[in-house]
């Protein structure tokens, strides 16, 4: 019989041979349904793989707990030894899930939503919506935050910075994160002047 150290050591040499652009195929092994360009920062679905679903071009910050059973179940196992209590995620295409963030059972996201870094989310995350909070409750439209973004980046994108990836074509994750990764000595340079500048002028 195998210890439980030794599977956990197995788990960690398998992990390795995956990043976060990958790591979707190990979770599809485990039974969960996993779409593609994904980018996915954490290495465990939790003990329910096959109750989760995530679509595609998703990210899943680090820290992202995915609850598929109720835990407070416990506290009548005295009386009822069997009672537990299972439910869905579903996160859809399009979607953004912030750092430590929670989804617990029965939860679908999206597509096209955001839940905020450290969001308890307790019930349905509608289309094209923003949450936040504990519990999480709509704070915005991703419409909205586009718009500001947007207006925000013509004042703060330097010269040249991705000047090979072209608005309206669509790329694999990795490759827009290989070119940030290239271009990111520059980024940090002109954002440094460019507040630095707003300190003085304020």
């Amino acid at each position: 019989m195998i210890s439980s150290w030794v599977k956990r050591l197995q788990r960690k040499i398998e992990l390795r041979q995956y990043d976060d652009f990958t790591i979707g195929e190990y979770f599809r092994k485990q039974g969960a349904q996993i779409g593609k360009n994904n980018r996915i920062l954490i290495r465990s679905l939790g003990e329910s793989p096959q109750l989760i679903a995530i679509g595609d071009h998703c990210t899943i910050s680090f820290g992202v707990a995915l609850l598929t059973h109720d835990g407070a179940g416990w506290i009548f196992t005295e009386e009822i030894p069997s009672l537990q209590r299972f439910g869905t995620i579903r996160i859809l295409d399009n979607c953004f899930v912030g750092a430590q963030a929670m989804l617990l059972p029965d939860v679908q996201v999206g597509p096209n939503a955001i839940v905020g870094a450290r969001a308890v989310v307790t019930k349905n995350v509608a289309p094209g919506t923003i949450v936040a909070g504990n519990p999480a409750r709509v704070i915005s439209t991703v419409d909205a935050l586009k718009k500001k973004m947007i207006h925000l980046w013509n004042k703060q994108k330097p010269q040249g910075y991705l000047s090979d990836l072209h608005e309206g074509t669509v790329y694999h994750p990795k490759t827009i994160q290989q070119a940030k990764q290239r271009d990111r000595e520059m980024l940090e340079k002109h954002l440094e002047r460019v507040f630095l500048i707003r300190q003085y002028d304020s």
